[in-house]
């Protein structure tokens, strides 16, 4: 059985729900929905599968142990899905697109009916333990590039790259913030390069592993493995993925398609393009913090901008909706 989150009525053509991965999170994210049923039910179902309390992890840190990649990820997916499920009960409209980035794609999948809730909250845990294990801790890192155009980028780092020494653009996150991994003195050449050539800065980021770069291939070959053992479905509404802003398809091509997320590009401003060309204007992040409205202001300057965190926010959010669509 898929994500239980059943939405009626007709779907609106101009409204995507984005979900939020890896970055987000922070201690008492859930704190704004205190009382809520539907949030409280699909935490409990999360927790249950890992055999854990994701809600005290949550709700009492400390922020190290959240900051874990293998409770960031399950945490961050349980609360974006615990957050859909809080918009579906409030009687929210149908979007008619739904996008995740990196880890928040799971979500937008399980939200789509693709992953029962259970087998969506293991596989990101797993995930996160394949993606921390394929490189040691030290080995590799990542870096934020601001104020230089993506492709650019990517050149600069294709021509320092070598296989002793990979650097790559992995994260095509706005029109001017690219993420850079591979190894670590590979990483640091590369940012002081790109300043030299005219970025605004080039920041080390705080993280264990070089996510969604070549040297993840092991990582994806074991989670290509363990999405094999799983029954997937067909997504109920259309879900664009990271890897190449194209519409998922069926099972199969789904879970190849994130084995090959883990050491590929996330291609969000290709993604949001996508979106705004299929007449997509309203933007609705689903889960903790605004990372990703951020990231669509900056790449989409027309867009109507939305977000659900709270209680408040949600209310705020679908009064906005009704006025948009009267």
């Amino acid at each position: 059985m898929g994500f239980d989150a059943t939405q009626s009525g007709p779907v609106r053509s101009d409204l995507a729900l984005l979900f939020p991965g890896q970055g987000s999170q922070t201690v008492g994210m859930l704190e704004g929905f205190a009382g809520n049923d539907r949030v409280a039910a699909v935490m409990a179902q999360a927790g249950e599968a890992l055999g854990e309390d994701l809600s005290a992890l949550i709700a009492q840190g400390p922020a190290e142990a959240l900051s874990l990649t293998r409770n960031t990820q399950p945490a961050m997916l349980a609360s974006d899905l615990a957050f859909f499920a809080a918009y579906v009960a409030a009687g929210g409209p149908r979007p008619s697109v739904l996008a995740g980035h990196s880890l928040g794609e799971y979500a937008a999948l399980t939200a789509a009916g693709v992953f029962d809730l259970a087998d969506a909250v293991r596989a990101v845990r797993f995930r996160a333990e394949a993606m921390q294990s394929a490189v040691p801790v030290g080995v590799g890192a990542m870096a934020a590039v601001l104020g230089m155009e993506g492709e650019r980028v990517d050149e600069i780092c294709r021509g320092l790259s070598s296989d002793a020494a990979r650097v790559e653009a992995v994260n095509f996150n706005a029109p001017d913030q690219t993420v850079i991994a591979g190894h670590r003195a590979a990483v640091e050449q590369a940012s002081e390069a790109l300043k030299a050539a005219g970025a605004k800065r080039a920041l080390l980021l705080p993280v264990s592993a070089p996510f969604h770069s070549s040297l993840l291939r092991p990582a994806a070959d074991a989670l290509r493995s363990h999405l094999q053992g799983l029954t997937l479905h067909a997504p109920s509404t259309p879900v664009v993925q990271n890897i190449d802003a194209q519409p998922a398809q069926g099972p199969s091509q789904i879970c190849e398609a994130l084995a090959q997320q883990a050491m590929s590009p996330v291609l969000w401003v290709a993604t949001l393009h996508k979106l705004w060309g299929q007449g997509v204007r309203v933007y609705v992040e689903c889960g903790p913090g605004k990372v990703l409205s951020g990231l669509v202001k900056r790449t989409l300057s027309e867009a109507q901008i939305l977000n659900i965190a709270d209680e408040a926010s949600l209310r705020t959010t679908l009064d906005a909706l009704a006025a948009s669509a009267a």
